[in-house]
Protein backbone atom coordinates (compact mmCIF):
# COMPACT_ATOMS: atom_id res chain seq x y z
CA UNK A 1 0.00 0.00 0.00
CA UNK A 2 1.07 3.60 -0.43
CA UNK A 3 2.61 5.31 2.60
CA UNK A 4 0.39 7.72 4.52
CA UNK A 5 0.76 10.65 6.91
CA UNK A 6 3.50 13.06 5.93
CA UNK A 7 4.04 11.07 2.74
CA UNK A 8 0.70 12.40 1.45
CA UNK A 9 2.48 15.71 0.88
CA UNK A 10 5.50 14.09 -0.77
CA UNK A 11 6.14 14.38 -4.51
CA UNK A 12 6.49 10.56 -4.47
CA UNK A 13 4.11 7.70 -3.81
CA UNK A 14 5.66 4.51 -2.46
CA UNK A 15 3.98 1.15 -2.82
CA UNK A 16 4.81 -2.34 -1.69
CA UNK A 17 4.75 -5.15 -4.23
CA UNK A 18 1.13 -6.10 -3.62
CA UNK A 19 -0.10 -2.51 -3.92
CA UNK A 20 1.86 -2.00 -7.14
CA UNK A 21 0.75 -5.35 -8.61
CA UNK A 22 -2.91 -4.36 -8.17
CA UNK A 23 -2.36 -1.51 -10.63
CA UNK A 24 -1.92 -3.95 -13.50
CA UNK A 25 -5.72 -3.93 -13.92
CA UNK A 26 -6.44 -5.82 -17.14
CA UNK A 27 -3.18 -5.03 -18.90
CA UNK A 28 -2.55 -8.17 -20.98
CA UNK A 29 0.27 -10.65 -20.52
CA UNK A 30 1.72 -11.41 -23.93
CA UNK A 31 5.06 -12.93 -22.94
CA UNK A 32 5.59 -16.68 -22.88
CA UNK A 33 7.76 -18.71 -20.51
CA UNK A 34 10.27 -18.99 -23.38
CA UNK A 35 10.35 -15.18 -23.69
CA UNK A 36 11.05 -14.83 -19.98
CA UNK A 37 13.89 -17.37 -20.11
CA UNK A 38 15.43 -15.44 -23.00
CA UNK A 39 15.13 -12.11 -21.19
CA UNK A 40 16.58 -13.33 -17.89
CA UNK A 41 20.02 -11.96 -17.01
CA UNK A 42 22.90 -14.03 -15.67
CA UNK A 43 22.21 -15.10 -12.09
CA UNK A 44 18.91 -13.21 -11.90
CA UNK A 45 15.53 -14.39 -10.67
CA UNK A 46 12.89 -13.69 -13.28
CA UNK A 47 9.64 -15.60 -13.63
CA UNK A 48 6.08 -15.11 -14.81
CA UNK A 49 5.03 -13.80 -11.40
CA UNK A 50 7.68 -11.05 -11.52
CA UNK A 51 6.51 -9.98 -14.96
CA UNK A 52 2.85 -9.99 -13.93
CA UNK A 53 3.26 -8.21 -10.61
CA UNK A 54 6.04 -5.72 -11.43
CA UNK A 55 6.45 -5.16 -15.15
CA UNK A 56 2.88 -5.34 -16.42
CA UNK A 57 1.77 -2.46 -14.15
CA UNK A 58 4.82 -0.54 -15.36
CA UNK A 59 3.97 -1.32 -18.98
CA UNK A 60 0.43 -0.06 -18.37
CA UNK A 61 1.74 3.16 -16.80
CA UNK A 62 4.16 3.70 -19.68
CA UNK A 63 1.35 3.29 -22.19
CA UNK A 64 -0.52 6.13 -20.44
CA UNK A 65 2.59 8.34 -20.43
CA UNK A 66 3.31 7.60 -24.08
CA UNK A 67 -0.26 8.41 -25.14
CA UNK A 68 -0.37 11.68 -23.21
CA UNK A 69 3.09 12.72 -24.37
CA UNK A 70 2.10 12.12 -27.99
CA UNK A 71 -1.00 14.28 -27.50
CA UNK A 72 1.13 17.05 -25.98
CA UNK A 73 3.44 16.98 -29.00
CA UNK A 74 0.39 17.22 -31.27
CA UNK A 75 -0.96 20.23 -29.38
CA UNK A 76 2.43 21.93 -29.51
CA UNK A 77 2.75 21.33 -33.26
CA UNK A 78 -0.75 22.70 -33.83
CA UNK A 79 0.08 25.78 -31.75
CA UNK A 80 3.26 26.43 -33.75
CA UNK A 81 1.58 25.69 -37.05
CA UNK A 82 4.21 23.07 -37.84
CA UNK A 83 3.91 20.00 -40.01
CA UNK A 84 3.38 17.10 -37.62
CA UNK A 85 6.19 14.56 -37.24
CA UNK A 86 5.95 11.77 -34.70
CA UNK A 87 8.32 12.34 -31.78
CA UNK A 88 9.89 9.20 -30.29
CA UNK A 89 9.01 8.44 -26.67
CA UNK A 90 12.32 8.05 -24.83
CA UNK A 91 12.80 5.96 -21.68
CA UNK A 92 15.98 5.95 -19.57
CA UNK A 93 16.97 2.97 -17.42
CA UNK A 94 19.72 3.50 -14.83
CA UNK A 95 21.31 1.64 -11.94
CA UNK A 96 24.49 -0.01 -10.72
CA UNK A 97 26.57 -2.70 -12.32
CA UNK A 98 24.98 -6.14 -11.57
CA UNK A 99 21.67 -4.74 -10.29
CA UNK A 100 19.70 -5.96 -13.31
CA UNK A 101 19.05 -2.76 -15.27
CA UNK A 102 19.85 -4.45 -18.60
CA UNK A 103 17.22 -7.11 -17.89
CA UNK A 104 14.70 -4.41 -16.96
CA UNK A 105 15.39 -2.63 -20.25
CA UNK A 106 14.95 -5.84 -22.26
CA UNK A 107 11.68 -6.66 -20.49
CA UNK A 108 10.31 -3.19 -21.19
CA UNK A 109 11.28 -3.47 -24.84
CA UNK A 110 9.52 -6.84 -25.15
CA UNK A 111 6.34 -5.65 -23.42
CA UNK A 112 6.09 -2.33 -25.27
CA UNK A 113 6.54 -4.06 -28.63
CA UNK A 114 3.41 -6.04 -27.79
CA UNK A 115 1.18 -3.05 -27.12
CA UNK A 116 -1.96 -2.94 -29.25
CA UNK A 117 -0.43 -0.09 -31.31
CA UNK A 118 2.59 -2.35 -32.13
CA UNK A 119 5.22 0.39 -31.77
CA UNK A 120 8.77 -0.03 -33.00
CA UNK A 121 11.09 -0.09 -29.98
CA UNK A 122 14.86 0.32 -30.10
CA UNK A 123 17.13 -0.43 -27.14
CA UNK A 124 20.55 1.20 -26.98
CA UNK A 125 23.06 0.85 -24.14
CA UNK A 126 25.47 3.60 -23.27
CA UNK A 127 28.35 1.08 -23.29
CA UNK A 128 28.70 1.88 -26.99
CA UNK A 129 29.63 5.44 -26.04
CA UNK A 130 32.53 4.44 -23.82
CA UNK A 131 35.80 5.70 -25.24
CA UNK A 132 37.82 2.89 -26.90
CA UNK A 133 40.38 1.27 -24.61
CA UNK A 134 43.19 2.94 -26.56
CA UNK A 135 41.78 6.36 -25.66
CA UNK A 136 41.10 5.34 -22.05
CA UNK A 137 44.71 4.15 -21.70
CA UNK A 138 46.04 7.37 -23.21
CA UNK A 139 43.98 9.37 -20.72
CA UNK A 140 44.83 7.07 -17.79
CA UNK A 141 41.15 6.21 -17.36
CA UNK A 142 41.08 2.41 -17.68
CA UNK A 143 40.73 2.05 -13.90
CA UNK A 144 37.74 4.41 -14.07
CA UNK A 145 35.89 2.67 -16.88
CA UNK A 146 32.18 3.21 -16.27
CA UNK A 147 32.72 6.55 -14.54
CA UNK A 148 31.10 9.55 -16.28
CA UNK A 149 34.42 10.77 -17.71
CA UNK A 150 35.04 7.45 -19.48
CA UNK A 151 32.14 8.10 -21.87
CA UNK A 152 31.96 10.30 -24.94
CA UNK A 153 29.12 12.24 -23.40
CA UNK A 154 28.91 14.69 -26.26
CA UNK A 155 28.38 11.85 -28.77
CA UNK A 156 25.76 10.21 -26.53
CA UNK A 157 23.89 13.48 -26.12
CA UNK A 158 24.00 14.12 -29.86
CA UNK A 159 22.67 10.60 -30.53
CA UNK A 160 19.66 10.99 -28.24
CA UNK A 161 18.94 14.52 -29.51
CA UNK A 162 18.96 13.35 -33.12
CA UNK A 163 16.65 10.40 -32.41
CA UNK A 164 14.31 12.64 -30.43
CA UNK A 165 14.24 15.24 -33.22
CA UNK A 166 13.15 12.62 -35.75
CA UNK A 167 16.30 12.33 -37.82
CA UNK A 168 15.67 9.51 -40.34
CA UNK A 169 18.77 7.51 -39.41
CA UNK A 170 21.03 7.76 -36.36
CA UNK A 171 24.04 5.56 -35.66
CA UNK A 172 25.67 4.42 -32.41
CA UNK A 173 28.91 2.48 -31.80
CA UNK A 174 28.82 -1.15 -30.65
CA UNK A 175 30.53 -2.39 -27.47
CA UNK A 176 31.64 -5.97 -26.81
CA UNK A 177 31.58 -7.23 -23.23
CA UNK A 178 33.71 -10.11 -24.42
CA UNK A 179 36.62 -8.03 -25.72
CA UNK A 180 35.80 -5.23 -23.26
CA UNK A 181 36.12 -2.64 -26.01
CA UNK A 182 34.34 -0.80 -28.81
CA UNK A 183 34.00 -3.03 -31.90
CA UNK A 184 35.71 -1.29 -34.84
CA UNK A 185 33.49 -0.78 -37.86
CA UNK A 186 30.27 -1.95 -36.20
CA UNK A 187 27.29 0.32 -35.53
CA UNK A 188 23.71 0.20 -34.31
CA UNK A 189 21.42 1.97 -36.77
CA UNK A 190 18.25 3.52 -35.36
CA UNK A 191 15.57 4.59 -37.84
CA UNK A 192 12.81 6.72 -36.36
CA UNK A 193 11.56 4.35 -33.65
CA UNK A 194 8.29 5.00 -31.86
CA UNK A 195 10.04 4.26 -28.56
CA UNK A 196 13.73 4.46 -27.66
CA UNK A 197 15.09 2.87 -24.46
CA UNK A 198 18.48 4.15 -23.32
CA UNK A 199 20.10 1.95 -20.66
CA UNK A 200 23.27 2.70 -18.74
CA UNK A 201 25.01 3.48 -15.48
CA UNK A 202 25.04 7.24 -15.84
CA UNK A 203 22.01 8.11 -17.99
CA UNK A 204 20.47 10.20 -15.19
CA UNK A 205 23.57 12.34 -14.64
CA UNK A 206 22.71 16.05 -14.30
CA UNK A 207 24.15 18.48 -16.86
CA UNK A 208 27.73 19.60 -16.44
CA UNK A 209 28.51 23.16 -15.46
CA UNK A 210 30.99 24.90 -17.72
CA UNK A 211 33.91 26.92 -16.40
CA UNK A 212 32.08 30.17 -17.24
CA UNK A 213 29.11 29.11 -15.09
CA UNK A 214 26.84 28.08 -17.97
CA UNK A 215 24.98 24.78 -17.66
CA UNK A 216 24.72 22.51 -20.67
CA UNK A 217 22.20 19.85 -21.62
CA UNK A 218 22.13 16.32 -20.26
CA UNK A 219 20.89 13.10 -21.85
CA UNK A 220 18.09 12.86 -19.28
CA UNK A 221 16.68 16.19 -20.51
CA UNK A 222 15.32 14.21 -23.47
CA UNK A 223 13.72 11.40 -21.44
CA UNK A 224 9.94 11.19 -21.23
CA UNK A 225 10.17 8.60 -18.45
CA UNK A 226 13.05 7.14 -16.45
CA UNK A 227 13.54 4.07 -14.27
CA UNK A 228 16.21 3.53 -11.62
CA UNK A 229 16.82 -0.09 -10.57
CA UNK A 230 17.87 -0.09 -6.92
CA UNK A 231 19.05 -2.45 -4.17
CA UNK A 232 21.15 -2.30 -1.01
CA UNK A 233 24.84 -2.05 -1.76
CA UNK A 234 25.77 -5.27 0.03
CA UNK A 235 23.27 -7.17 -2.13
CA UNK A 236 24.60 -5.65 -5.35
CA UNK A 237 28.14 -6.58 -4.33
CA UNK A 238 27.05 -10.18 -3.70
CA UNK A 239 25.32 -10.32 -7.10
CA UNK A 240 28.44 -8.93 -8.75
CA UNK A 241 30.66 -11.56 -7.14
CA UNK A 242 28.22 -14.35 -8.01
CA UNK A 243 28.08 -13.19 -11.63
CA UNK A 244 31.89 -13.01 -11.78
CA UNK A 245 32.05 -16.64 -10.63
CA UNK A 246 29.58 -17.74 -13.31
CA UNK A 247 31.38 -15.82 -16.04
CA UNK A 248 34.60 -17.70 -15.28
CA UNK A 249 32.99 -20.81 -16.77
CA UNK A 250 31.36 -19.04 -19.74
CA UNK A 251 32.50 -15.78 -21.31
CA UNK A 252 35.83 -15.51 -19.47
CA UNK A 253 36.94 -18.89 -20.80
CA UNK A 254 36.65 -17.85 -24.46
CA UNK A 255 39.99 -17.19 -26.22
CA UNK A 256 39.09 -13.62 -27.25
CA UNK A 257 37.86 -12.62 -23.78
CA UNK A 258 39.56 -9.63 -22.18
CA UNK A 259 39.12 -11.40 -18.82
CA UNK A 260 40.49 -14.78 -19.91
CA UNK A 261 43.21 -14.53 -17.25
CA UNK A 262 40.51 -14.92 -14.58
CA UNK A 263 39.04 -18.15 -16.00
CA UNK A 264 41.68 -20.36 -14.37
CA UNK A 265 41.28 -18.94 -10.85
CA UNK A 266 39.89 -21.24 -8.20
CA UNK A 267 36.70 -20.27 -6.38
CA UNK A 268 38.39 -18.52 -3.45
CA UNK A 269 40.82 -16.57 -5.63
CA UNK A 270 38.00 -15.58 -7.98
CA UNK A 271 35.90 -14.33 -5.09
CA UNK A 272 38.82 -12.28 -3.76
CA UNK A 273 39.43 -10.82 -7.21
CA UNK A 274 35.77 -9.94 -7.77
CA UNK A 275 35.54 -8.29 -4.35
CA UNK A 276 38.69 -6.26 -4.96
CA UNK A 277 37.39 -5.03 -8.34
CA UNK A 278 34.06 -4.15 -6.77
CA UNK A 279 35.64 -2.31 -3.83
CA UNK A 280 38.18 -0.42 -5.96
CA UNK A 281 36.03 0.54 -8.98
CA UNK A 282 32.33 -0.30 -8.91
CA UNK A 283 31.47 0.64 -5.33
CA UNK A 284 33.05 4.12 -5.50
CA UNK A 285 31.37 4.75 -8.86
CA UNK A 286 28.02 3.70 -7.40
CA UNK A 287 28.38 5.93 -4.33
CA UNK A 288 29.88 8.95 -6.07
CA UNK A 289 28.09 9.00 -9.42
CA UNK A 290 25.21 6.55 -9.84
CA UNK A 291 23.31 6.50 -6.54
CA UNK A 292 23.07 10.31 -6.34
CA UNK A 293 21.00 10.25 -9.56
CA UNK A 294 18.32 7.97 -8.10
CA UNK A 295 16.17 10.93 -7.04
CA UNK A 296 16.06 12.14 -10.65
CA UNK A 297 14.19 9.04 -11.83
CA UNK A 298 10.47 9.01 -12.53
CA UNK A 299 10.21 5.56 -10.95
CA UNK A 300 12.46 3.49 -8.68
CA UNK A 301 12.29 -0.31 -8.60
CA UNK A 302 13.76 -1.58 -5.31
CA UNK A 303 14.97 -5.18 -5.18
CA UNK A 304 15.33 -7.56 -2.27
CA UNK A 305 17.79 -10.37 -1.60
CA UNK A 306 16.17 -12.75 -4.09
CA UNK A 307 16.60 -10.21 -6.93
CA UNK A 308 12.83 -9.65 -6.98
CA UNK A 309 11.33 -6.15 -6.82
CA UNK A 310 9.65 -5.60 -3.46
CA UNK A 311 8.93 -1.84 -3.47
CA UNK A 312 8.19 0.80 -6.09
CA UNK A 313 8.49 4.57 -5.74
CA UNK A 314 6.80 6.77 -8.33
CA UNK A 315 7.18 10.50 -8.69
CA UNK A 316 3.78 12.18 -8.60
CA UNK A 317 4.81 15.46 -10.19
Amino acid sequence: MASNGAALHSPYVELDRAGWAALRDQHPMLLSHEDITRLRGLGERLDMEEIEQVYLPLSRLLSFYERETEQLHQVTSDFLGERRERTPFVIGVAGSVAVGKSTTARILQALIQRWESEPTVELVTTDGFLYPNKVLNERNLMARKGYPESYDRRALLRFVMEVKSGKPEVRAPVYSHLTYDIVPGQEVVVRRPDVLIVEGLNVLQPPRQHSDGRTGLSVSDFFDFSVYVDAKQDLIKKWYVDRFQELRHTAFSQPESFFRRYASLDDDAAEDMAESIWDAINAPNLVENILPTRGRATLVLSKGEDHAVNRVRLRRL
